[in-house]
């Protein structure tokens, strides 16, 4: 299991240099993502993915509940009361629950991707600012050796917290 890691940066510069500390550190260059404001050039770091800076995750997550709980109460209503000449089987419960769950999966994580990610809202001031947001995905059994790696030979770097968990696919 990872755990995300936040870092605040005055700079590219020094999310570079401390980029290329972890690297040295033997964090994967996949797992180390930058997010700046509109119109900073990023050369050579992984700028966050539309899962890293949206809600996308959140609202497939819900709309996967949502969906899947419409789908069965209507899969339940359509076997309780089926149409006129259908005979309906209890199959007919996982069939709608399984497409409601699709579908709303697909609807909640389209409008989701519109919304900047809540977890990200505290950092918003100091992106505002100029300064650089690093997020590191990190062992859970590393992030003290981690933080303090980055606390010794960056103190320009402001250890800005660490996420719970993150999700397994972005």
């Amino acid at each position: 299991m990872r755990r995300r890691l936040y870092f605040m940066v005055p700079d590219v510069a020094s999310a570079r240099r401390i980029r290329d500390e972890l690297l040295l550190a033997r964090i994967e260059d996949g797992h180390i993502h930058v997010m700046a404001r509109d119109g900073v050039p990023l050369p050579d770091l992984h700028e966050a993915s539309i899962l890293q800076k949206t809600d996308f995750v959140h609202g497939a997550e819900t709309g996967l509940v949502v969906g899947g709980a419409i789908g069965i109460v209507a899969g339940v209503l359509a076997v309780v009361f089926p149409p006129a000449g259908v005979d309906l089987q209890l199959v007919t419960i996982l069939i709608t629950a399984l497409i409601g769950a699709a579908f709303g999966t697909w609807v909640a994580s389209m409008i989701a991707s519109a919304i900047p990610n809540s977890r990200l809202k505290t950092f918003e001031a100091g992106i505002a600012a100029g300064r650089i947001l690093m997020m590191v995905d990190t062992p859970s059994g590393r992030v003290d050796e981690i933080r303090k790696l980055v606390a010794a030979h960056h103190p320009e770097a402001m250890n800005s917290g660490i996420e719970p968990t993150i999700p397994a696919f972005p």
